[in-house]
């Protein structure tokens, strides 16, 4: 039956599984759901994934979510390149790595998207300022985790991991909010790594289908 990955346009949760089935060059079947209609809300979905989230990825019959889960499950199934490679301790370090992007930079966006987006009215400007600056701290850290010309030496997870999460904002701040001020936040290291990670062959089948229409 082979893997099929349920998708949403956007998500830099599904994006970071997208260019890791791309990387490892697997045959999938994509599925893509959208969130204005409710399909990840439908019976039908939530029977496969009662969280009602993707990415959800099957294979034949086993099923999974969570993005991390999937990067790890996809490396340990699979040939081709290594999503995690190097010995022991390099493939540590891309998960430490992995882990920061979702656990600082991710959960300082949230708190901002919190105040900025899912809130009806009345940011708490406080909060919006904290958030900021957690994320302009963050950024400036990876600016120093850079090792060579990805984030772990050898590209990995970590790369998919924080780019889509960042490649999101960028795109949130320039069409929504721009006074995130995220751009202008991003060093020569990490600007010249995410040119690098946009000229991979198989970026631009992965780019998120609603974003090349607005």
């Amino acid at each position: 039956m082979g893997i099929t990955l349920y998708a949403g346009s956007g998500s830099p949760f599904v994006w970071r599984v997208w260019l890791a089935l791309e990387y490892k060059q697997l045959p999938y079947a994509l599925k893509m759901l959208s969130f204005s209609e409710g399909d990840t809300k439908k019976p039908e979905f939530k029977a496969l994934n009662p969280r009602g989230k993707v990415p959800t990825l099957t294979d034949g019959e086993f099923v999974l979510w969570e993005s991390t889960a999937i990067l790890n499950y996809l490396d340990d199934a699979y040939g081709g390149p290594k999503l995690f490679p190097g010995d022991a301790k390099q493939r540590a370090r891309i998960r430490r790595l992995q882990a920061e992007v979702d656990n600082y930079f991710g959960y300082a966006v949230d708190a901002v998207w919190d105040e900025l987006i899912w809130k009806e009215s009345g940011a708490d400007q406080a909060k919006v300022d904290e958030g900021l600056g957690q994320m302009k701290a963050e950024l400036a850290y990876f600016e120093t985790q850079m090792s060579r010309e990805f984030l772990a030496g050898e590209l990995s997870a970590a790369d998919f991991t924080l780019y889509s999460i960042l490649a999101y904002v960028l795109r949130v701040e320039s069409k929504r909010l721009p006074q995130l001020g995220m751009a202008a936040t991003l060093g020569p290291k990490l600007k010249a790594w995410m040119a690098r990670i946009e000229a991979l062959p198989f970026f631009d089948k992965t780019y998120p289908p609603h974003w090349r229409e607005s």
